[in-house]
């Protein structure tokens, strides 16, 4: 008689520690959100420069719609997604109002940093408490700023950024933004891989095709 063929061993993948649930994540991304947007708040109240609150409007409305998110279970536990999720996120509030200011783009600054906080706060107002920081599946929207880039809020902060740097004009910002912008390209693709999971996304990006702005990215 043959012998049986042996059962080759497969060992698990270590995971997150089991404390380390979806929901204290979720509680752990809040805190932090609030600190830093608290420092935040400090140095523009002690910063010279007229235009320094502009900072405050795009990043109040994240710091308000991580608080009233509704939570979910369907989040990436991936370590490499949270990294990139917060680096993404917690870059701009760090930003440094600097007292230099170039008079000759305030205009210009002005119209990216309105035109990007009504992109952005109308894409959060369209997913209400379903807006989050780290990867996940809170529900798939397609109707609104949706029909036109897969990730609105993504292109408002675009635009805003823009317009901050142009009035806050520094080295260090100028890094600050650079770092936070390549870890959301990366977080883009992060979110789009746990997205695809769901059939109803799949379908979404036949239909939808940029991701920032239409023609370009």
């Amino acid at each position: 008689m043959a012998a049986a063929p042996e059962t080759p061993i497969v060992t698990a993948a270590k995971g997150p520690p089991a404390w380390l649930t979806p929901r204290r994540l979720d509680r752990i991304e809040q805190v932090t959100i609030v600190l830093l947007w608290s420092l935040l708040v400090w140095r523009v109240w002690q910063s010279t420069n007229p235009l320094a609150p502009l900072v405050l409007i795009a990043e109040t409305s994240i710091a308000l719609f991580v608080l009233f998110r509704r939570p979910t279970e369907h989040i990436s536990m991936r370590l490499g997604d949270w990294l990139l999720a917060a680096t993404a996120t917690y870059a701009p509030l760090l930003i440094i109002p600097s007292d230099e200011v170039w008079p000759a783009l305030e205009p210009i600054a002005i119209l990216l940093v309105t035109f990007g906080n009504l992109v952005q706060i109308s894409g959060k107002l369209f997913l209400r408490r379903s807006f989050g920081v780290a990867p996940a599946n809170r529900g798939i929207k397609r109707d609104g700023m949706y029909r036109f880039v897969r990730h609105p809020i993504y292109a408002g902060y675009l635009f805003t950024h823009m317009g901050i740097l142009m009035v806050m004009p520094s080295l260090i910002n100028l890094v600050i933004y650079a770092i936070g912008w390549w870890a959301q390209i990366l977080r883009i693709d992060a979110e789009e891989r746990l997205l695809s999971q769901d059939p109803d996304y799949r379908e979404y990006l036949t239909q939808t095709r940029w991701r920032l702005i239409p023609g370009i990215y």
